[in-house]
């Protein structure tokens, strides 16, 4: 698993060309939808050409995965749940970054509903698990903090998603209370942090 502050590491130029990129490819995005842009539309836009396209992305489906990475590391960054220890309240509200982060983006993506989900679903459990393991090693686990951060990041994803699904949704707030325990259950902490 990559460390949730990857962008850091990169050299300047190499940073600024990727921001060049996602910035156009989010325009893009915008105005045509996935299915209909090229990688073509996003070079015009970012001003460089394919083959600089190329050495920083495989295709655009590459292009969207690191997108989607780079938005919800965002979120998490905003609520600052990155530099934070583990504590219920910091699950709490990283449930809520979850349920959040997920509503936005499937509004914004209705055509390939299923499709875009799987690439959200891939990335955001990724992120998820990177953040748990982080906190789980600082804390002391009745089990191995691998198994604990893969299954808490499965259930607050998918309790996301089922939330996000709903007609009428609760309010988001009071859903992180409700399913707070069963999330917290797969921690199995020894100690509370």
């Amino acid at each position: 698993m990559l460390p949730i502050k990857m962008e850091e590491k990169l050299d300047p130029r190499v940073k600024r060309t990727r921001e060049l990129l996602e910035k156009a490819f989010m325009e893009v995005i915008n105005e045509k939808g996935f299915q209909t842009i090229t990688v073509q539309d996003i070079t015009e836009r970012a001003g460089v050409n394919r083959a600089t396209f190329y050495a920083h992305f495989a295709d655009k489906f590459a292009l969207l995965d690191h997108s989607i990475r780079q938005q919800f590391i965002q979120e998490i960054d905003k609520r600052m749940l990155n530099a934070c220890h583990f504590t219920m309240d910091n699950l709490r509200n990283l449930i809520i970054a979850v349920c959040e982060f997920i509503r936005n983006a499937n509004s914004k993506c209705k055509p390939a509903q299923s499709q875009f989900e799987t690439l959200v679903e891939a990335q955001v459990k990724e992120v998820l698990y990177d953040l748990l393991l982080k906190w789980l090693e600082q804390a002391r686990t009745s089990t191995e903090p691998e198994i604990a951060a893969t299954a808490t990041s499965w259930a607050i994803y998918g309790l996301a998603l089922q939330w996000s699904h709903t007609k009428k949704p609760e309010a988001v707030e009071k859903f992180a209370d409700e399913v707070l325990p069963l999330i917290a259950s797969n921690l199995q902490l020894v100690e509370a942090a």
